[in-house]
């Protein structure tokens, strides 16, 4: 088992409540959120989690982003640490998948945060205070 740093996984939710003008409380909390990952270094995304944010501000939210806004996020984004998804995650999220009985793609967030040794998932959707294979759960809302 890898060692688990205090570093967090911020899940889709996260990112797009911080550019969902709908949830204005949920829309600080998760600028906060960010802002304390960019600059101490402290958040790790993927690049399903991403794709996942530029579908939903674009298609999803009440006002959503121009495609060219989305992607200007999604670059901005991106100087954050990222796990990418390959074969051996694939395969993890699976054995997650099987053993937690958890939807695929949220075992595949498990195993993102695992493969970057974060401690903990920030997350709305899946259980807060739940831990799959040493990675805790946290509703940051």
């Amino acid at each position: 088992m890898n060692f688990m740093s205090d570093r967090a996984f911020l899940d889709t939710n996260v990112l797009v409540y911080a550019y969902d003008r709908s949830a204005p409380r949920k829309q600080v909390r998760a600028q906060e959120l960010l802002k304390q990952g960019l600059e101490e270094d402290s958040a790790v995304l993927s690049v399903q989690v991403l794709g996942e944010f530029f579908v939903t501000v674009t298609r999803k939210i009440r006002t959503p982003l121009s495609l060219a806004e989305a992607r200007e996020v999604v670059d901005m984004m991106a100087v954050l640490p990222l796990v990418d998804t390959d074969r051996p995650l694939n395969r993890r999220a699976i054995e997650i998948c099987e053993r937690h009985q958890i939807s695929y793609w949220d075992a595949l967030i498990v195993a993102a945060a695992q493969r970057a040794s974060c401690g903990k998932v920030l997350s709305e959707d899946l259980q807060s205070g739940a831990t799959y294979d040493g990675v805790r759960i946290e509703n940051p809302f």
